[in-house]
């Protein structure tokens, strides 16, 4: 993609407004908590401490509002703790110009690198810096910069109380990404009708067992309807493609396949019903006619085999659904446990025979931060790249800012590291939104001060007015926040007896200057995606083949081997399938050049990645229980398996193509012990292997750009 065409899709999408669904008692608490604390300001300590006080209450208002599963008081107390440090070292510094500069480049780093703790901490900690700008240049002294933090402090006690005392939809977050995951279940159940090879997005799930990783202090808390279903949705994705299947079910048309058409379509029926109470926390409402098909016996004479188990074994887990969403007790329920005895989160905690997957207190959680971030400190780390970026921004725009004869230069500093993030379409999408959001908020909010001339009072309900704007419509786009926040920082600085006599034009220039700055330092030091389109590519590859593996291991011995190891690599391909779609879908994006995988390419490989993931879940509903026969030949494949996906990720880094020819071999030998009589033979098993095949033929076709339709299946015999 060009330059031009890049810069043009990015302003286009920093510049977008969305319908989102609103939630106005939760931004009508935020903007009271900060009315209270610029209230209590105001009374007790003048215009001056209220402003500091008041960017406490906000930011930690803004915190509650990001993607996280931890309670939303921690987040508060947390965002106002950290500015509270961060404005009582700014305080400190802030008469000393080379020591502050100091500061604020260390600190500006530090934020960058928080991004390897994820987006919240990302956020927060740039946030920081940003406000940290804007409250050091308040009038104070050193003796009044403790009482300064401490003001501050109390925005995120007072935001964290009022979220205790006045809940709205308590585990609204956890039951929705719950419901999220159940919902899409129902989808793919009535797609599967239409299309027996549908492909289903795990994001959705993945979701939902982040969401399900609870503190102590949570699971004493947690809703009994929030800790089963998960586990039971994971279950039924298998069941219901295993089901629709032409090749390795019913064939695909006939009374059998009207028979199963029907079972689709009663199971996202239920799923829905089930999504619907869990987000709501009402009782199942199931429908009549879903129930029925259910339960009528004709499923048994119409269908034999493998779709029989699936039937019978989908009717079991929907009602182990209804069950845990009425919040009734399930033997399957706290399905976590299992995961928690194999493989604990990366906070590196032991739980063996735990009830539910386990989240780090904050406490735990910080070694696991510092050595998130330790482990960025390498070469080539996009992470380390933003850092280093954000903090010479910041550097340079507070140079520019005070040698320009503006006055009030934090603008440029605070719009670049506000807009800046370790993704190039992020960058330059929010700088666009961010100096459009300004010449809307600044003009209007300037324009109020000067016609109007309020005084103390009045700025502080402006400010909360503008504030209650930005909570209530901060998710329908960047650049509507971005005004809603310009105008509450004139309003509170005009509270305090600052910043009245700078003119618009100055403030959008400043602006202009950290935008121009945040979107040079990518073009200069860029940490592009598209260079890592066959490193995650060939992640997906050795994932996806490590998966199929370990399922088609456990048919050679049943008796010996938990599922643990399945479910583990289930988890692996997951996420390595999500990188490179994440990956995938920002290198569209990027103004670079094809580095060795075209378009074509990558769209040929990721639906062969994804058909075999797709057999490997359709061998994985059926697998054999420690009783049964077990297949000797499966164990041959499985490691030909493992070792030719191992190499085969390597050949795709190295830009090579692929050959099979060891798993291809096992197969052969397979049927070769077939036809002398020698092991246990399974029809089923051996036809998933032939498509496993199918599908890394297909995948070298593809990357080598020979990639041909896939040929029709044969069905099981």
């Amino acid at each position: 993609m060009s330059w031009l065409r890049a810069l043009k899709e990015t302003a286009r999408s920093g510049l977008t407004i969305e319908r989102r669904r609103l939630e106005p008692l939760i931004a009508i608490r935020g903007a009271v908590g900060l009315a209270l604390v610029i209230g209590v300001g105001l009374a007790f300590f003048g215009p001056v401490v209220a402003a500091s006080s008041a960017f406490g209450a906000f930011q930690a208002a803004i915190a509650t509002f990001q993607r996280s599963w931890r309670p939303r008081p921690v987040l508060a107390l947390v965002s106002g703790a950290s500015l509270a440090v961060s404005t009582f070292l700014g305080y400190l510094t802030g008469s000393h110009t080379l020591l502050f500069l100091a500061l604020l480049v260390l600190w500006t780093f530090l934020a960058g690198l928080a991004w390897a703790a994820g987006p919240t901490g990302g956020i927060i900690a740039s946030s920081n810096v940003a406000i940290m700008l804007v409250t050091v240049t308040l009038p104070t002294s050193v003796a009044n910069s403790a009482v300064h933090a401490a003001v501050i402090l109390f925005g995120g006690v007072v935001q964290a109380a009022l979220i205790v005392l006045f809940p709205v939809r308590r585990w609204g977050a956890q039951r929705d990404a719950l419901a999220d995951a159940l919902a899409a279940e129902a989808d793919y159940a009535r797609r599967l009708r239409h299309d027996p090879l549908a492909a289903f997005d795990p994001v959705p799930l993945m979701k939902a067992r982040s969401a399900a990783a609870v503190t102590p202090w949570q699971a004493r808390r947690r809703p009994p309807e929030l800790r089963g279903p998960r586990g039971v949705a994971e279950r039924i994705r298998p069941v219901l493609a295993s089901l629709a299947d032409p090749a390795m079910g019913v064939p695909a048309e006939g009374p059998e396949r009207d028979r199963v058409r029907e079972l689709l379509a009663a199971a996202g029926s239920v799923l829905d019903s089930a999504a619907r109470a869990i987000r709501h926390g009402d009782p199942v409402k199931l429908s009549p006619s879903a129930v029925a098909v259910l339960r009528t016996p004709d499923t048994g004479s119409l269908l034999g085999g493998p779709p029989r188990r699936a039937a019978d074994r989908l009717g079991a887990l929907l009602s182990d659904v209804i069950e845990t969403a009425e919040g009734a007790g399930t033997k399957e329920e706290d399905a976590e446990a299992e995961e928690a005895a194999a493989a604990i989160e990366a906070a590196g905690e032991e739980a063996p025979g735990a009830p539910h997957r386990r989240r780090p207190t904050l406490l735990r959680l910080v070694p696991v931060v510092v050595r998130a971030m330790r482990a960025e400190l390498r070469p080539g780390s996009p992470i380390l790249r933003h850092a280093v970026r954000v903090a010479v921004v910041v550097a340079v725009g507070y140079l520019i800012g005070a040698a320009l004869p503006f006055g009030h230069g934090y603008w440029a500093p605070m719009a670049a590291v506000m807009a800046m993030r370790p993704e190039f379409t992020q960058t330059y999408g929010r700088s666009v939104a961010r100096f459009g959001g300004t010449i809307v908020g600044v003009s209007l909010a300037t324009a109020i001060v000067r016609t109007a001339h309020p005084g103390v009072t009045s700025s502080a309900v402006l400010a909360v007015v503008c504030a209650l704007l930005m909570y209530l419509l901060m998710r329908t786009g960047y650049v509507v926040g971005q005004a809603c926040v310009s105008a509450y920082v004139v309003f509170l600085l005009g509270m305090a007896g600052d910043n009245v006599s700078q003119t618009v034009l100055e403030r959008v220039v400043l602006t202009l200057v950290g935008g121009l700055l945040a979107m040079i330092s990518y073009a200069v030091y860029p940490a592009w995606e598209t260079p890592r389109l066959r490193g995650r590519l060939g992640d997906w590859l050795k994932a996806d083949g490590r998966y199929a593996a370990a399922v088609v291991g456990q048919y050679a011995e049943p008796a010996e081997r938990g599922h643990d190891d399945v479910r583990s690599a289930l988890l692996d391909t997951r996420e390595a399938r999500v990188a490179w779609q994440e990956t995938l879908a920002t290198a569209q994006h990027e103004p670079v050049r094809n580095r060795g995988l075209s378009r074509a390419a990558a769209d040929d490989t990721q639906h062969a990645l994804a058909e075999l993931g797709r057999v490997a879940m359709l061998l994985e509903a059926h697998l054999p229980c420690g009783g049964a026969t077990p297949v000797p030949a499966a164990a041959r494949l499985a490691e030909a398996l493992r070792r030719a996906t191992e190499r085969g990720a390597k050949e795709v880094r190295e830009r090579r193509v692929p050959d099979w020819a060891e798993v291809r071999e096992a197969l052969e030998e397979w049927d070769a012990r077939q036809r002398t009589g020698e092991g246990g033979t399974d029809p089923f098993v051996r036809d998933g292997a032939g498509l496993l095949l199918e599908a890394l033929e297909e995948f070298s076709r593809g990357l080598d750009g020979t990639s041909k339709p896939v040929r029709p299946r044969r069905r099981a015999d």
